[in-house]
């Protein structure tokens, strides 16, 4: 099973990749670990496979460039690099139950560069878990933003995506939070009383949510805690078998 965390920087990618691994591990299964970040100053894990180990975007700015520009080009000399890369993770997964991708720190990076786009478009069947920390949370039409922008990952990507909220052992009202995360209808009630033109647009956006997205449910995870890795553990089979569905 191949498993991509992307999320913006902060919501915690890589230090889920290390705790969700070790969890894996401890149930008993064989896990890869695949560092895509070439702006990672250090790892707490150890890569099977590692960008760095090609470029790396600090050196990079040794040669004149700012640090936005050195992720960018660190990807243009990637690219060519591709389907060594895609060749080097299915290595993996021949002999791992698992394979986890540590994205960019700069989630605009994996998205917007064809380096991203191109490795997730030839991997089979990979399962991306979008990552959103509650702080981006404060208010109903941050919580349309957030499905959507799921959404739009799925639509860049090609994979499914799986939308996760991080650090929940942060958060006191998990309950209020999850009330806008899974009911749709909720959320959309709630913006229809919003009177600002940032509330409408959330209100309009969210009555063709449920017509556009493929069904899913919402994670919940602690990298500090482990909740909700049993959960992420759980849909990551239903994907790749036939006896479920991600609602």
């Amino acid at each position: 099973m191949i498993l991509t965390f992307v999320g913006t920087a902060g919501s915690g990618k890589t230090t889920l990749t290390r705790a969700f691994g070790e969890y894996l591990e401890g149930n008993g299964y064989r896990v890869s670990y695949v560092n895509l970040d070439t702006g990672a100053k250090r790892l707490p894990y150890k890569p099977d496979l590692d960008v760095r180990d090609d470029v790396t975007a600090w050196e990079i700015m040794e040669e004149g460039y700012g640090p936005n520009g050195a992720i960018v080009e660190s990807y243009d000399r990637l690219l060519p690099r591709v389907s060594e890369y895609i060749s080097s993770i299915m290595e993996l997964k021949g002999r791992s139950d698992y394979v986890l991708l540590d994205t960019p720190g700069q989630m605009e990076t994996f998205l917007f560069h064809d380096f991203g786009v191109r490795l997730m478009e030839n991997l089979p069947e990979p399962l991306t878990v979008y990552l959103f920390s509650p702080d981006i949370l404060r208010k109903p039409a941050d919580f349309c933003f957030a499905r959507f922008f799921g959404l739009m990952i799925e639509l860049r990507l090609g994979t499914t995506t799986v939308p996760a909220m991080s650090k929940v052992d942060t958060v006191s009202n998990i309950d209020e939070y999850r009330r806008y995360l899974d009911d749709i209808e909720y959320l959309t009630a709630r913006l229809r009383l919003e009177p600002s033109t940032q509330g409408l647009l959330a209100h309009r956006m969210c009555l063709v949510f449920p017509e556009l997205a493929p069904p899913t449910r919402v994670l919940y995870l602690s990298s500090k805690t482990g909740e909700g890795f049993d959960d992420l553990e759980t849909l990551a089979y239903e994907h790749y078998c036939t006896c479920g569905d991600l609602t």
